[in-house]
């Protein structure tokens, strides 16, 4: 990987293109599960976009069709003057930029609340739905959270002080915990969240904290990419062996 592999990929058209893929895996795995077990389980991001969305007509799938196409020709048209290379070999070091990530940030996450709160806690998930329902909202989880937390949340409130007096680093520093703690809070409200422990907070406060950085440093997509495949590392046990 070269400068112009990291500058380039941090460009808003690689993270709206190298996050389609992420969509496509999971409105197709989600409708193929939700058939077999007869259930409508969704991600919670996603189920709050859609809310949001069912104001512009009944049918919400068409209107994230419609908002979809039109981010992407707004960023397309946007970025065209920079002229972008589109490459094959770069999206696909975004997913091995992505999966290096989730691993060296869940150890050393891991690592750092086993030493203040709880060892050997590397990685948590209810495997309740199934491995094929549990693949496909860890694929939605990376897409749909990062949109909310990520792009909506973190970036509105950066770009928001930036418009301020605020020093940027001050900004970053800010915007980081704040997002961080909001991400790790709303995983235990509502019929589905988890019960609360000190231990688990922390764990996903200090791992928002790295998305967040992630986010800001390497652009959406890296940081989509590297959720959604920290999710799959989980429900398919790989951590486990990793210890």
């Amino acid at each position: 990987m070269n400068d112009g592999y990291f500058r380039v990929t941090r460009s808003a058209t690689y993270g709206f293109l190298s996050a389609l893929p992420l969509l496509l895996l999971y409105e197709t795995m989600i409708l193929v599960a939700n058939r077999a077990t007869g259930t409508g389980v969704r991600v919670g991001a996603e189920v709050w976009i859609k809310q949001v969305l069912q104001y512009l007509g009944p049918y919400p799938m068409v209107a994230i069709g419609i908002v979809v196409i039109g981010i992407g020709v707004a960023v397309i048209v946007a970025e065209r003057p920079k002229k972008l290379p589109l490459r094959g070999d770069y999206f696909g070091g975004i997913v091995l930029e992505s999966a290096v990530y989730a691993v060296v940030v869940a150890i050393i996450v891991s690592q750092i609340v086993g030493l203040l709160v709880r060892p050997g806690l590397i990685a948590q998930s209810d495997l309740s739905f199934g491995l094929f329902t549990n693949l496909a909202l860890s694929i939605g989880a990376g897409l749909y959270e990062e949109l909310v937390f990520r792009v909506m949340l973190v970036g509105g409130m950066f770009w928001l002080l930036q418009k301020t007096a605020v020093n940027s680093k001050a900004a970053y520093v800010g915007v980081a915990i704040i997002g961080a703690l909001i991400f790790s809070w709303v995983h235990y409200v509502g019929v589905y969240g988890d019960a609360f422990t000190v231990g688990s907070f922390m764990f996903r406060f200090l791992f928002g904290l790295a998305l967040n950085v992630i986010f800001l440093v390497r652009g959406f997509g890296v940081a989509a990419w590297t959720h959604a495949l920290y999710d799959v590392f989980v429900v398919t046990h790989l951590f486990g062996l990793l210890r």
